[in-house]
């Protein structure tokens, strides 16, 4: 029988998510009519959380957002959700944070986000949540939020011996400090987070291990590299092993928030003691589930769906 999910702190970002499904994705200049206007809870920090908690997993979420109408419903959305709201603070100065997304009639999207609060977030606001994060099992954390939170947000957590776990997304403009690399225990990036973080371009299982190899070496522990269609990489420094495991094949709508998805059902799966190769096909199914769905948040399956 498998152990009840450890506890989870997040700490990230949280939006409201503004979107339009149009046919295609306009060029610069160009005015599509006709597409579909939705909005939803969304943000990288927050839709882990609650792919994290609908799966099972007791949430707890560091954030800032702003003293307006937007934050006030996201916060209250992740309380409905079960997650435990007590770290998140409130930004009397900045707005909260804003995506605008486009998709297209594939499912693929882009993403244009106002950070607001977001970004505003600091390490000493962190630090005073420490209580929060010494308590947690496993800490997962995203960059749509500043590097000295998230480096303060690391140091506190393994000061509580909780397993750090680092989604590098988006992909970083800077190299990540050496610091917040060596405290990382599990790495997700994708193929260009992998190729910015190493130098090395992701095509296949061999050059993933080129990848991960280096990325182990400024001292994370574990690396999973996502590829999209073609699968997870996973390599292991501890013991060299590695593996490429296949991507569920689905019809996608929205693949919006299927990296939070993986990743918010990759730390659920590992915190109730699975295998590594167990936990990403557990993640496989969750983000295979998600893409099927519009939206970020409302896209978001439940454990009962993956049993």
């Amino acid at each position: 029988m498998k152990n009840r999910s450890k506890s989870i702190v997040v700490v990230g970002s949280i939006n409201t998510d503004m979107t339009i499904k149009a046919e295609w994705l306009p060029r610069p200049g160009e005015t599509i009519l006709g597409g579909r206007f939705f909005t939803a809870q969304g943000g990288k920090g927050a839709n882990q959380a609650v792919a994290a908690a609908r799966l099972g997993a007791p949430v707890g979420m560091i954030a800032k957002v702003g003293c307006d109408a937007l934050g006030n419903a996201s916060v209250a959305s992740l309380a409905h959700e079960g997650i435990d709201t007590t770290g998140i603070i409130s930004d009397s100065v900045n707005p909260s944070g804003v995506a605008m997304i486009l998709i297209d009639a594939q499912g693929e999207n882009v993403i244009a986000v106002a950070s607001g609060s977001n970004m505003a977030l600091t390490a000493a606001e962190v630090a005073e949540k420490k209580e929060m994060l010494a308590s947690a099992d496993i800490v997962l954390m995203q960059l749509e939020i500043p590097i000295p939170a998230i480096v303060e947000a690391a140091r506190e957590a393994k000061r509580g011996g909780a397993t750090v776990i680092l989604n590098p997304a988006p992909a970083p403009k800077e190299p990540l400090p050496a610091e917040l690399l060596s405290l990382v225990d599990i790495l997700i990036p994708n193929q260009t987070e992998a190729e910015l973080i190493c130098g090395v371009a992701v095509t296949d299982a061999q050059s993933a291990r080129q990848a991960a190899e280096q990325i182990a070496a400024m001292g994370v522990g574990i690396v999973v590299i996502t590829m999209g269609s073609k699968g997870v990489f996973t390599f292991d420094a501890t013991t060299g092993q590695s593996e490429m495991i296949v991507a569920e094949r689905v019809q996608a709508v929205d693949s919006t928030a299927a990296g939070d998805c993986f990743c918010g059902a990759l730390a659920v799966a590992l915190g109730r003691g699975d295998a590594l190769a167990e936990a990403v096909r557990f993640a496989n199914r969750a983000a295979a589930i998600s893409v099927t769905r519009r939206g970020a948040q409302p896209s978001l399956p439940y454990l009962k769906e993956l049993q």
